[in-house]
């Protein structure tokens, strides 16, 4: 594999979805999450007496949900480029279906590290402090890591299959939905919520990864965050698996 050729095709998909209109939805939407639900809940906290913590509650989830973010990057442009006939062109070229996956794949990665960064500033400049440690640091974009590339494999998979534009932007919007509210992004896991969602909390890969960045975060790392690395890493293994498998048999173009 030709690493010249990667880095373009990397360059290639970053300048795609770094439009205003892009940006606005994978870094504004969090952040406005952030500032709004930070400060909104915040004061239910505060009205109910307790120390007002809650942003420093809500930043590392957002960290988190970058992940799922990043997902959608390589899932869109996969079904993107398909729809509108781009990947047979890129193949035609000096490229190959592994360059074109790797590409994908790495751009996932470098948008969830770098909506993470972003998250992380923006929550620096909110608590008006830069508290998390080294290790805390490593295993918070260590996680963002696998998830980007986990959720990067779902919207794949899911794109390799899909041939309606209506259908592929319903079901990202209906995991987007999913996967966010039913995780620890926003609020902490309770035995007292509804056995249905407790168990969508236990499976939901984006909880670990929001349980790990928040510990890390505060630097409170468990034995219990390194065995959810371990599930996740060992599902993204499965998925990726299994995506690059329905992408290698999927057709180049729907036309």
């Amino acid at each position: 594999m030709a690493a010249p050729n990667l880095v373009r095709l990397i360059y290639r998909n970053v300048r795609v979805n770094t439009d205003p209109a892009s940006l606005l939805i994978l870094l504004g939407l969090p952040a406005m999450y952030l500032v709004f639900f930070g400060y909104g809940f915040g004061s239910f906290a505060a009205a109910a007496g307790s120390s007002g913590g809650y942003i420093s509650f809500l930043a590392p989830g957002m960290m988190a949900f970058q992940a799922v973010m990043a997902g959608t990057v390589g899932g869109s442009m996969v079904w993107a480029d398909r729809r509108w006939g781009m990947l047979a062109q890129l193949l035609v070229g000096p490229f190959t279906r592994a360059e074109y996956l790797f590409g994908i794949m790495l751009t996932s990665l470098l948008f969830g590290l770098g909506g993470a960064a972003v998250m992380l500033v923006l929550a620096i400049l909110l608590l008006g402090a830069a508290t998390v440690p080294l290790g805390g640091g490593l295993a918070i974009f260590g996680a963002i890591a696998l998830g980007s590339i986990f959720f990067g494999s779902l919207m794949l998979f899911i794109s390799a299959h899909v041939k309606s534009n209506t259908a592929y932007n319903s079901i990202q919007v209906l995991i987007l939905f999913l996967v966010n509210f039913a995780s620890t992004v926003f609020y902490p896991f309770s035995t007292k919520l509804p056995y249905a969602l407790q168990v969508l909390f236990v499976i939901n890969p984006l909880t670990y990864i929001a349980d790990t960045a928040r510990n890390g975060y505060h630097g409170a790392l468990t034995v219990t965050n390194g065995y959810e690395m371990i599930v996740l890493a060992a599902e993204t293994v499965v998925l990726l698996v299994l995506a690059t498998r329905a992408y290698l048999r999927s057709d180049v173009s729907l036309e």
